[in-house]
């Protein structure tokens, strides 16, 4: 199965190696028609602490790093 990619603004990098990226989707309301966006935070493995706060990054899926990391940056 492929993994998955997504794209989004990096919103915090306090934590080594980590960084927290928001991701935003839009889709259309299935009775109002109505154009809805939806924002959910992932935190992904920046190995060398390159990405910072305002950056759009790639994100993919991968085997878990950490208790709450199941992501990891692919590129800038």
């Amino acid at each position: 199965m492929p993994k998955r990619i997504l794209q989004g603004t990096v919103t915090a990098n306090q934590n080594n190696q980590t960084v927290t990226v928001l991701v935003e989707r839009r889709f259309t309301h299935p009775v109002l028609k109505k154009t809805i966006r939806k924002s959910k935070k992932y935190r992904a493995h920046d190995e060398n602490n390159q990405f910072n706060v305002g950056d759009i990054v790639r994100i993919q899926e991968c085997a878990p790093k950490s208790k709450t990391k199941r992501w990891e940056v692919v590129a800038g």
